[in-house]
């Protein structure tokens, strides 16, 4: 029946797709004086009368750009590329269709590149007709700091406690690096983003729906991080360093370089970060009798210093084995280390706030993180309308923790005990991927692809109690758990233009199956489980121009969110005496069906409204036991429904100063039964807002800021509102190849995260704070020797591995 369904699918979309429509465009073309088209060249459409620019168009591996559907008038063409000189030509839009621009010929520069200084000007924040895009060295504030930091205050983007990102009121958002699944999820998730440098990244891709050539995962939508990657011929560099302090001392850096002549491209992206750090929570806890009066009270303050650094390393070799043949290959690894030794002290009190007992708390973790990882890919341009790309991906992941709690209650027949745990996590994950693309004579765009993804995991967690010198092996708690998994993926979508109007449709078919083995031991049974699912992915992009300024779409699909696999095995995480967290080995995969409609008008404004529906909706379940131990885990609940309405703006109120602001409103309700029957309606704001000043002499100024009300994620827990702003200068040194940057982050100490949490017959207020307030001066030079003619070969390689990079 799927494979009839399919089927069916596309030959409704090829016979709706033939349907013919005349149009009013205007094609422009760019070539360099031999004649040879030039690609990425930035075409401009502006009003002949005032120069006001309509809207912005790159051109295609072609060099054409397509103006669509323009209305009658005299317009001008504003053509750039960096190396070339900048071609301004007026036009007259007679309504007739298509109507084709002369050729736009560009001429090189009269200078050797590296004798003059070419300056772009980037936005901080773009929004494309299919996902917004940040683009990270825009954004003075983002000087020094890390890749987490930079979502915490992107647009629609939250991230709570338990490393849930949301975006617009959603959780669950699949997190790609250069278009590849990162598959670590939760904590090990922060920690990877904690310890990527943000001068390593060249933009954040936020896409809301994404088409089904991409995973199924991710029922919020996909956050795709484009590392930096020169596509300059010749040699470039870029080294950022950065030293900050906050209450502690800050240091983080990154290089990047680039070779590129005719046939090789040599790339190196390395980061080292040094930072020591602290956080420092806060928790009140009630217990309560079956009638609701309260039994007893928890406080909590807990202290937790840490220090650490890491380094990040990607490197690879394009080779262009002719213009229609490109090999590459590309190697990751990373190393972290950290410890984290925290003190807290625990006082127990009667119903009447009276001190019955405190108990001292010493702790220490240390962690160890190793990756390493190697792409092989073969790019093939079949011909001049169809191209082929396979990629082979091997990741590895070798994760340590060492735990070591200490309790000291200090009353005559007080105790002393000690706790120590061993956690080691092996992770290894193959996959292969086979796409291709074609173009055929109705004008329709074809993509169908495979991937398969195997991941195997091996985690050891084995606990002591110390007594004396003595380590006793705490079997209760120890767990060693086996999990393997095997994804298999095959999609095909079709795009047609026709006129005003784009459709594209797409359907992806994923299943999955897993198995996973506890071992036992003299306390703990022997256990295993399986599962297997398979499901169908429909998405649908329905655009229309509806004039020059003027772009409405509708965007809908399907969606999966698969329970990470750490948090499948059942095993206890021990965070202190009374806090434990534990994995739900009946954790099922959650399905998401969104829609949205989106308005842009000239990329100056843009808004949208989204529905999005979930089954089985992931949420963290919070559970409290007879001792007074909280447990967190995390199950399925029900159904959750949310609904957003976001808007944004971009304006220029003079040539010097650049404003882009963002707001989302969400509404959801989230309802399930657990000792009781549990609804959540809420209403949550987030706001972000950029000021960017171009000042004389090289200088620039930055205020930001970024703001999100109370808000509920979980069933059971409500986060109070937070928010911070921020401030920075640069200034253009060195001839303009440097830059020095004066940043300060946080500046009133508001970026703290506070709310409630409810248990059965229990509350708990909670309070986090952390190094936010940070002062950071950095330094960035460029540095390198471009050749002089770096002129794009129109269908060969080169613009092929950008057409792909960029898609």
């Amino acid at each position: 029946m799927k494979s009839y369904a399919i089927a069916m699918f596309f030959a409704l979309i090829s016979g709706y797709a033939s349907a013919q429509k005349s149009n009013r465009d205007a094609i422009v073309s760019v070539v360099n004086e031999s004649k040879q088209s030039i690609a990425g060249a930035t075409v401009s459409l502006l009003y002949a009368q005032d120069s006001s620019v309509l809207t912005t168009i790159t051109t295609d591996s072609s060099g054409r750009a397509v103006f669509k559907n323009l209305q009658p008038g005299s317009y001008l063409l504003r053509v750039t590329m960096t190396g070339y000189s900048r071609q301004l030509v007026e036009f007259v839009a007679t309504g007739a269709p298509d109507k084709t621009i002369p050729v736009i010929t560009l001429s090189p520069l009269p200078l050797a590149l590296e004798d003059i200084l070419i300056t772009t000007s980037k936005q901080a924040l773009q929004r494309l007709a299919d996902r917004t895009v940040i683009n990270v060295d825009a954004a003075i504030t983002n000087t020094g700091t890390t890749l987490l930091e930079v979502l915490e205050k992107s647009p629609g983007i939250t991230v709570d406690r338990a490393g849930t990102i949301t975006l617009k009121g959603r959780p669950g958002v699949l997190v790609t690096i250069d278009n590849k699944p990162v598959y670590v999820n939760g904590t090990d998730l922060i920690t990877l983003l904690e310890s990527m440098n943000a001068g390593q990244a060249e933009q954040i891709e936020i896409i809301d729906n994404p088409p089904a050539s991409f995973d199924a995962s991710g029922n919020a939508g996909i956050i795709n991080i484009k590392t930096k990657k020169s596509r300059q011929e010749g040699f470039n560099a870029t080294l950022n360093t950065s030293l900050g302090h906050g209450r502690y001392y800050k240091n983080n850096n990154s290089l990047v370089i680039n070779y590129r002549n005719r046939q090789w491209n040599y790339f190196l992206n390395y980061s080292m970060n040094a930072n020591d750090n602290f956080m420092r929570m806060y928790a009140l806890r009630s217990y309560h009798k079956p009638d609701g009066s309260t039994a007893s009270i928890l406080e909590q303050p807990t202290l937790i210093k840490g220090s650490g650094s890491n380094h990040m390393l990607r490197a690879g070799i394009d080779y262009y084995l002719n213009r229609r043949t490109t090999l590459g290959i590309a190697a990751t690894a990373g190393t972290l280390g950290r410890i984290n030794p925290g003190t807290a002290t625990v006082k127990w009190m009667d119903a009447d706030g009276n001190t019955d007992s405190t108990i001292f708390t010493g702790s220490r973790n240390k962690t160890r993180w190793n990756n390493a990882g190697i792409n092989f890919t073969v790019r093939q341009q079949l011909n001049e309308k169809q191209n082929l790309r396979a990629d082979l991906d091997y990741l590895k992941y070798r994760i340590g923790s060492n735990q070591h709690f200490e309790n000291i209650l200090e009353v005559p027949g007080g105790y002393r005990e000690s706790l120590m745990g061993d956690l080691d996590a092996d992770i290894d994950i193959y996959t292969a991927k086979l796409d291709y693309t074609a173009q055929d004579r109705n004008n329709i765009k074809w993509q169908a692809g495979w991937k398969s993804a195997f991941i195997s995991t091996d985690n050891l967690a084995a606990y002591f109690t110390l007594q004396g010198q003595n380590r006793l092996p705490d079997l209760g708690k120890t767990n060693h758990f086996r999990y393997r998994e095997n994804i298999q993926a095959i999609y095909g979508s079709a795009e047609k233009k026709m006129g005003d109007i784009t459709l594209q449709a797409g359907l992806r078919y994923e299943y999955t199956g897993y198995n996973a083995h506890q071992l036992g031991n003299a306390v703990i049974k022997d256990s295993s489980f399986s599962r297997k699912y398979d499901n169908l992915f429909p998405s649908l992009v329905f655009s229309w121009q509806a004039d020059s300024a003027s772009l409405l779409s509708i965007t809908g699909g399907r969606r999966i969110e698969r329970p990470a696999f750490q948090k499948l095995n059942p095993f206890v995480f021990v965070i202190n005496k009374y806090t434990y967290q534990q994995g739900n080995p009946f954790f099922r995969p959650q399905y998401t069906w969104n829609a949205a409609f989106n308005y842009s008008f000239r990329s100056l404004f843009n808004t949208g409204l989204e529905y999005s529906i979930s089954k089985d909706y992931f949420s963290q379940i919070f559970l409290s036991d007879s001792t007074g131990t909280m447990v967190y885990t995390e199950g399925n609940v029900g159904r959750m429904w949310n609904i957003a309405l976001s808007a944004g703006v971009q304006l220029s109120f003079t040539g010097w100063w650049l404003l882009s602001a963002d707001a989302t409103v969400s509404y959801k309700n989230m309802q399930t039964d657990l000792w009781r029957h549990y609804t959540a309606s809420f209403t949550q704001f987030n706001g972000n807002i950029i000021n960017q000043f171009r000042l004389p002499d090289g200088w620039s100024a930055e205020i930001s800021g970024n703001y999100t009300s109370r808000s509920q994620q979980d069933i059971q827990e409500v986060v109070l509102p937070t928010g911070m702003l921020s401030a920075g200068v640069s200034k253009q040194v060195f001839k303009n190849k440097g830059s020095i940057k004066l940043v300060v982050r946080d500046i009133f100490y508001t970026q703290r995260m506070a709310g409630d949490t409810y248990f059965e017959q229990a509350h708990e207020y909670f309070e986090i704070k952390r190094d936010t307030r940070v002062c950071v001066l950095s330094f960035t030079y460029r540095f390198g020797r471009p050749l002089k003619s770096a002129s794009n070969r129109a269908g060969g390689a080169e613009a092929e591995i950008e057409r792909v990079e960029n898609s």
